[in-house]
């Protein structure tokens, strides 16, 4: 059993397969698969696609998704059928195409880099590929996947369009049709033959879609089974406004004369005999409304493109019988359709007429017949001879069949018809002739055809009959007499008697039935007649002329270029362009104007046409006196005149550009082969090259010849080059690189150019950067060409003109161009290190290039795939530590020279080290050290350079730079470094210690920033500029002030927002002097002065106040704005808004109910929170009527991980360093804190509840604690209260609503714990009376319950148990030191009662009838309790206070009336109910 387990995996065997594979390495081993390169690249591809697939469903994007995982299931399909290795290799091939088609679309798709290839599909090796040839590949690559995902837009675009909007801007427009089924049982084959039909105009509007259907009931051609797809194309405008279409099907059956004959002796084969037709109105789908039948806008092309699924190359297509409304370029047709109209043959001997087929063919002029140019419908190929349905014995028959001859121009044709009998024998014959003897075709329209009979023998010999007249007219044309009722002989035949009708209709753009313009079109045949044939045009009907419109303006423009007498022709072929002109914009033709623009954009062709039009013009201009007419028509045909004369000039200079780039390619081909040769033409082209791009033209050409001139230099079969890139760098480096300084981004050529600049680089050996500098001469042309250069890559570098996604082309330019900064670097320390030589703002741009080199996206690898990562390492390692180290090693070389670097290149050095590579940061941070070091040495201090590491800092880690592994390591290095220096020990300790702690408050920051969490952002903001200010860093110390302001706002903690915005304001004055640029964060504070700025400030932070509710902290601002309006600004106008607000903020404080937010403690315990909160205790701020629940709820929902502490005691140490979270939270109490000027003086309770929960900053919790063996008799006797007392660093609220607290606990004893319960007690029955004095409207419930809760001691108990715990021998004897304290206690029950009486007699005023029993019950209580109190504790009166109180109101009323005279009601109150009484008490009361 050992063994078993010993040789055997714990997979099934079916589930492994062992693949053969190469390792190498010894120590870290590679394993490459031997497959093929590509199965290997789609499981690479799949594997990350795969992680992306993922991601798109966690994200739910459910489109991409989709799309996604129908491209995995393509590659692991196709995939599969490579490894099989049973495709043929024309099969594998193409599945290969597919394969890296779908790979590079689906990698653009997702964003991922490009994939560039060669022409069998293989990925191309940068190592081995010319710069020149990667670029073009790169280019070649994004314009194929580019034109890819346009298609694809294209397609989805046009399915989601309207129906409506799509048939509004198209002029063309196709029928698409299925045929299903036919279910008509005709017992032998058959012919389906579909058609559009106009019944109105009693015509056929389409040719035929022509299906043959087997006698079995299925298609004949089985391929075609549930593919039988036909579009009616070239329907236009006109034909929608068509009263009526209708769809035609007629069925043709092909066999036997009769189904039911079945006499074998005479049974025939092969016959067309109709069977039936079926008729269908389509107007409704023609107008869109049925979807059985499909209309599809646009011509063929469009429609194949736009519904591929619909139209492929298999569907059929039917074209109209006639010419489409607009007749694009390009567009060649040459169809001639032949309809057989009908025929009357005399039946001669028989009894019975005949059955008559007619048999039709197509034959040349020398009598041969033609093959496969019948066509008797779509769907269908090419036949030689056609033969009509059969109509049994009908002397008259009416065929009405029509077939579609293709013609080729070269022959002139004949059209021979034979008419069979029932035994199959030709007994007549009838022909046309397509020409004209004129070289015109057959006119259009009916043809009345003669009939001649002769020997059958003798009428399949064409030469028999050629010579002979084909219809009647021709016969009358030559002088034969066509009457009479007998036959006539014509040689060997013989006109019949009978009748024979054709139609036909010619659809051509080649063939021409109009004299005129066939002598235009037909020009060379007879030059003689050139004049007259261009001036006879004019006079060409204008829908022939728009039919060959293409063919027309050929011929005017060859006739144009190729006479010398430009004086005759070019006039007159400038008058055949305007009347064309003219005639597209006539209203008829108007649907022609795109057709005239396809023709100048896409196939007009003439490159000097231009000065000849133009000359002309310029004369019509000239002799406008003489030429009205002709310059009137010229310039309503001006604006396509222009256009043929720019077309005609840009084709001009593309034949120019096209010539220099072919002489050039020969150029480059003679380059490539002799060297002696290439010696003698590169310094020729080279100064042609450097004349051209130094006067910037022909740019393009330019580059072209440099980029094959390199590509050829690449190569290895062409001998030795170091001699000829040392001319081109010689000539031409120093050119490119200010061609492309001083091109755009925008340019169509910058890429190309910079794929020159970078091939020549890369082309240059040692040698050549060691000659480079040379050839200068003098130093500030180095100095020139080194600062062109290093800020050229520095643009290259910050603005990349490739796409990100070309990452092999930006790898490569990076390689090339850090192997140029090595060289150039070497040049720096050797020719302007010296004091004599040394060039500072070079040097700074060769560092700030470096930096930039190295911080470059595309070179951070950590941001890329673990395969992308790896692939990258593996072809050019890591760039970063290489330039690093040669930054590194530069600075060093500075010497003396480094205090002109402080603190400038303090911010670029902190970017270099901010980097995430390990070896990187531990070579250059020392940097900073030598930095400090440098400064002291100079200054005796480091502080710009302390302050600029300070700001950059906060910048790069905002950035998303630094991380632990980085504070960690400046802290070690530096810190060594300081330790070990005399003068910078301390001092240096210290300022890498402010260092740390700024950085963890910023990584903070940074990792809570995108935090839905705002108070977490909050409380990370708030450390962060309470250190800036620690530190009296002003500037950082705003920056973060209004990013805790903007955060507040989201929130609408207008109330916070405001006592942050105050802390800015309190670092202005009120004075005119012009305030520091960092004091303003905001554009829109329009202030110069900082009086004005904190005029501003004030404004907007008493709006914040405002809807906050916070009024009295608004009031305090707004009189000090009204001091400074009335006293120093004289603004009066302002003062009175003050005053105004102030005043409603006034009446708010006493008339508007504010909502008393509650406050909570929360703990935050656990290493598992972030270090801002872990193991710390906050006082929150609740919002307005958040329960202690909700507020919890809140507070979980941000931590769902976090766990609830069920207890309010301190916690453990094992729950403080445990790696949860655990969160307690408790509800606590706001100790009041009553400003100086209301204490001891009688305030409305509207005024100071605001001071309850307002500008507090201490805060109890009192939790109950037993001491000692519980008494069942009285509970109170060893209850013990434990109070805790929070006091925050700030009150609250504040510019947060929650600090951090420290706590001091507190025991109290039960009696102390007595006395306070009976003082909130007499409290908040005084509180309530109070209210109900001041308002009789307040509902009498919550007294009712307060009242009896205290006089029933069958509901609480009353202080019975109070006095059963103190008031007893045992307890006095036990506690003689609490003797006061019982004292006390004693007195508060006796001053309970006069409170409790007051009560009950306002109770017994509002009591409703309903409750009057329950009132009459608790006074009975009441009574006695007073009792049993006033008799143990004394009698206690409210008299004196009373007295007090209406003395105040006395003296108040009698001011009011003396001063304002008007009489006021004041509501005093007095303990009896009738009016005697109450003005005795009163007279009384004002006599003392």
């Amino acid at each position: 059993l050992f063994d078993l387990f010993l040789f055997q995996g714990i997979f099934p065997a079916c589930y492994i397969h062992l693949k053969e594979a190469t390792v190498e390495g010894s120590g870290s081993e590679t394993v490459i698969p031997t497959e093929l390169p590509l199965v290997q690249e789609v499981t690479t591809t799949l594997r990350e696609w795969a992680t992306i697939w993922r991601d798109l469903y966690v994200v739910n994007k459910r489109e991409m998704f989709n799309c996604v995982r129908d491209m995995i299931y393509d590659l692991i399909e196709w995939r599969s059928q490579i490894l099989s290795g049973t495709l043929p290799q024309d099969e594998l091939s193409e599945l290969k195409q597919k394969v890296t088609s779908k790979i590079d679309y689906g990698n653009k798709y997702l964003d991922l880099d490009l994939v560039v290839r060669d022409k069998d599909g293989n990925i191309l090796d940068p190592e081995l590929t010319s710069t020149i040839s990667l670029f073009r590949a790169h280019e070649a690559a994004s314009k194929q996947i580019e034109d890819r995902i346009q298609e694809e837009k294209s397609q989805k675009q046009n399915i989601d369009l309207t129906r409506q909007a799509k048939f509004a801007s198209t002029p063309a427009f196709a029928l698409f049709v299925t045929l299903k089924n036919v279910v008509c049982k005709i017992g032998e084959d058959a012919e389906v033959l579909m058609s559009l039909y106009d019944p109105v105009e009693s015509k056929f509007i389409s040719e035929n879609y022509l299906v043959k259907w087997s006698s079995s009931g299925l298609v004949k051609d089985i391929d075609q089974l549930h593919n039988l797809r036909a579009v009616f194309t070239d329907l236009g405008s006109e034909d929608l406004k068509r009263e009526k279409i209708s769809f035609v099907c007629q069925i043709v059956r092909v066999g036997r004369m009769e189904l039911r004959d079945n006499n074998t002796k005479k049974l025939t084969s092969g016959l067309r005999r109709p069977f039936g037709v079926a008729v269908m109105d389509v107007t409704d789908i023609i107008t869109g409304l049925w979807v059985t039948l499909k209309l599809l806008p646009g011509d063929i092309h469009q429609i194949r493109k736009d519904f591929p699924h619909l139209v492929d190359r298999s569907t059929a297509v039917a074209r109209k019988m006639g010419f489409p409304e607009i007749i694009m370029p390009g567009d060649v047709r040459n169809d001639i359709y032949v309809t057989l109209v009908q025929g009357d043959f005399d039946k001669g001997s028989k009894t019975t007429p005949k059955n008559v087929e007619v048999t039709m063919s197509v034959y040349d002029e020398d009598g041969k017949k033609l093959e496969n140019v019948i066509f008797p419908g779509a769907g269908d190929e090419g036949i030689n001879e056609y033969k009509s349905v059969i109509y049994y014995q009908v002397k008259q028959p009416r065929w009405f069949e029509t077939i579609k001859v293709f013609v080729f121009i070269a022959c002139v044709f004949l059209f021979p018809s034979t008419a069979k009998d029932k035994s199959e024998k030709i007994f007549a014959l009838s022909f046309v002739k397509l020409m004209r003897y004129d070289g015109t075709t057959l006119r259009d329209g009916e043809h009345d055809l003669i009939v001649y009979k002769a020997e059958a023998k003798k009428l399949e010999d064409s030469s028999l009959y050629l010579n002979l007249p084909s219809t009647k007219l021709e016969m009358e044309e030559k002088g034969y007499s066509t009457t009479g009722k007998n036959t006539q002989n014509l040689g060997t035949c013989t006109i019949s008697k009978d009748s024979f009708q054709i139609s036909t209709l010619v659809c051509s753009t080649k063939l021409t039935q109009n004299v005129d313009l066939l002598g235009l079109l037909k020009w060379r045949s007879n030059t003689s007649l050139l004049q007259q044939n261009l001036c006879q045009l004019m006079k060409v009907e204008g829908g022939e002329v728009v039919k060959f419109l293409q063919d027309t303006l050929d011929a005017l423009f060859n006739i144009m270029m190729e006479n010398s007498d430009s004086d005759t022709f070019d006039t007159l072929v400038f008058d055949a362009l305007v009347f064309i002109i003219g005639l597209i914009a006539d209203r008829k033709f108007q649907h022609f104007n795109p057709v005239l623009e396809t023709y100048i954009r896409k196939h007009f062709s003439a490159t000097l046409a231009y000065t000849k039009l133009t000359k002309v013009l310029k004369n019509y201009v000239d002799n406008a006196d003489k030429l009205t007419e002709q310059l009137l028509k010229a310039m309503k045909a001006l604006e396509y005149i222009f256009k043929f004369i720019v077309r005609s000039r840009v084709l001009f200079n593309q034949y120019v550009w096209y010539f220099f780039a072919k002489l050039s390619s020969r150029m480059c081909v003679f380059i490539g082969v002799p060297a002696d040769c290439r010696e003698i033409l590169l310094p020729l082209m080279t100064d042609q090259l450097k004349f051209h791009l130094e006067k910037r033209e022909e740019l393009k050409a330019c580059c072209q010849l440099l980029s094959d001139i390199l590509e050829v230099l690449y190569r290895k079969d062409v001998g030795p080059t170091q001699w000829h890139v040392q001319i081109i760098m010689e000539k031409l480096l120093r050119t490119v690189n200010r061609t492309i300084i001083s091109m755009g981004r925008d340019s169509p050529h910058i890429g190309s150019f910079v794929a020159s600049m970078t091939a020549v680089l890369r082309q240059m050996d040692d040698y050549h950067y060691a000659h480079l500098i040379s050839t200068f001469g003098k130093i500030r042309s180095d100095v020139d060409f080194l600062m062109e250069t290093f800020i050229m890559f520095k643009d290259l570098i910050g603005k990349n003109v490739y796409p990100s996604d070309w990452i092999i082309m930006n790898m490569m330019q990076n390689k090339v161009f850090l192997r140029a900064i090595s060289q150039y670097a070497a040049v720096l320390n050797k020719k302007f290190l010296d004091q004599t030589n040394f060039e500072l703002q070079l040097w700074n741009n060769y560092f700030h290039l470096a930096v930039a080199f190295l911080t470059q996206e595309s070179l951070q690898l950590e941001n890329f795939s673990s395969d992308k990562r790896a692939k990258i390492f593996h072809r050019y390692q890591d760039m970063r530590r290489q330039i690093g180290f040669e930054i590194r090693d530069m600075w060093y070389n500075l010497g003396p020279h480094k205090i002109k670097f402080i603190p400038e290149m303090v911010g670029p050095i902190l970017e270099m080290t901010l980097v995430p590579e390990i070896e990187l940061r531990k070579a250059t941070i020392p940097i900073f050290f030598d930095m400090m070091q440098c400064e002291f040495h100079f200054t005796m201090h480091f502080q710009r350079f302390e302050n600029e590491i300070i700001t950059k800092l906060d910048h790069e880690v905002e950035g998303g730079r630094g991380d632990e592994q980085y504070k960690v390591l400046f802290q070690k290095i530096l810190l060594e470094h300081c330790r070990k220096h005399k003068y910078l020990a301390r001092t240096g300790e210290n300022f890498v210690t402010l260092v740390v702690r700024l950085l963890e408050r910023l990584l903070d920051y940074r990792t809570i920033m995108h935090d839905e969490n705002k108070e977490n952002r909050m409380s990370c903001t708030v450390n962060v500029l309470n250190f800036y200010k620690e530190i009296d860093r002003e500037e950082m110390y705003i920056r973060y002030l209004y990013k805790l302001c903007d955060l507040h706002k989201e929130c609408d903690n207008y109330t916070e927002a405001a006592y942050t915005l105050l802390l800015h304001a309190k670092l202005l004055k009120w004075s005119d002097e012009a305030f520091a640029a960092h004091l303003t964060q905001r554009d829109g504070y329009q202030a110069t002065t900082q009086g004005q700025l904190k005029d501003h400030l004030y404004q907007e932070i008493i709006n914040y106040f405002d809807k906050g509710k916070m009024w009295e902290e608004a009031i305090i601002l707004g009189k000090e704005l009204a001091e400074q309006y009335e006293n120093e600004m004289f603004d009066f106008e302002q003062l009175s808004a003050s005053l105004r607000k102030q005043a409603q903020f006034y009446e708010n404080i006493v008339k508007v109910i504010r909502p008393r937010p509650d406050y909570f403690a929360v703990g935050y315990y656990g290493t598992g929170f972030p270090s801002f909160l872990r193991n710390k205790m906050f006082i929150y701020r609740g919002k307005e009527y958040e329960r202690r629940e909700d507020f919890e709820a809140r507070l979980l929902t941000q931590f769902p991980n976090a766990e609830k502490m069920k207890t309010t005691t301190p916690p453990s140490e094992d729950t403080k360093s445990s790696s949860g979270q655990y969160i307690q939270c408790f509800t606590v109490k706001p100790i009041l804190d009553l400003p100086a000027k209301f204490q001891n003086k009688s305030v409305s309770e509207q005024i100071l509840s605001f001071y309850t929960v307002n500008e507090v900053h201490k805060f109890q919790y009192s939790r109950p604690v037993r001491k000692g063996e519980k008494d069942p008799d009285n509970e109170f006797a060893n209850m013990w209260i434990e109070r805790t007392t929070y006091s925050t660093a700030y009150k609250l609220p504040g510019i947060l609503r929650w600090f951090e607290v420290k706590s001091v606990s507190t025991e109290i004893s039960p009696l102390e714990n007595a006395i306070e319960t009976m003082q909130q007690t007499n409290e908040k029955i005084s509180s309530m009376v109070q209210r109900h004095l001041n308002d009789p409207n307040l509902p009498v419930n919550p007294l009712s319950m307060l009242l009896n809760g205290i006089v029933d001691p069958a509901v609480m108990g009353g202080f019975t148990n109070y006095e059963k715990a103190f008031f007893n021998d045992k307890y006095i004897q036990e506690h003689p030191e609490d003797l006061e304290k019982i004292e006390k206690l004693k007195d508060l029950i006796a001053w309970q009662i006069p409170h409790l009486a007051e009560g009950v007699r306002i109770h017994g005023e509002k009591v409703t009838e309903a409750l009057r029993p329950f009132h009459d019950r608790m006074e009975a209580c009441f009574k006695q309790l007073r009792e049993k109190v006033e008799k143990q504790y004394g009698v206690k009166s409210l008299f004196k206070h009373l007295f007090m109180f209406i003395y105040r109101a006395v003296i108040l009323l009698l001011l009011k009336t003396i001063f304002v005279e008007s009489r006021l009601d004041v509501c005093i109150f007095f303990p009896h109910n009738d009016t005697k009484t109450r003005c005795k008490q009163f007279t009384f009361l004002v006599c003392h």
